[in-house]
């Protein structure tokens, strides 16, 4: 199994919502690939509540099948839909992938 967990720092402003609003947006959107990606096996995201200097404003993390589940979901047309949303509002993105 491969985990896949990504951080955001999201912009101030951005499709015209400020940052709490495009949070809430980030986990419905990244929840919704729920069961719609073949080899994604589980998937969730939170918003962070602390707001510290050092947080970052936005979690997902998920689990594939193995690698190839993981480069497939890369480029599914689902989640580039996502993605779009997500590039346009992020400012920072960091990512671990590593297998268990």
């Amino acid at each position: 199994m491969l985990k896949h967990v990504v951080m955001w720092r999201l912009k101030d402003r951005a499709h015209g919502n400020d940052k709490a609003v495009k949070a809430r947006l980030f986990k419905e959107k990244l929840e919704q690939l729920s069961g719609r990606i073949p080899g994604l096996l589980h998937i969730e995201a939170g918003v962070d509540f602390s707001c510290t200097p050092s947080s970052y404003d936005v979690v997902l993390y998920s689990e594939f099948a193995d690698r190839e589940a993981l480069e497939c979901y890369q480029t599914h047309p689902e989640h580039e839909a996502v993605k779009a949303f997500i590039v346009e509002a992020a400012s920072e993105r960091v990512v671990v992938d590593y297998e268990d």
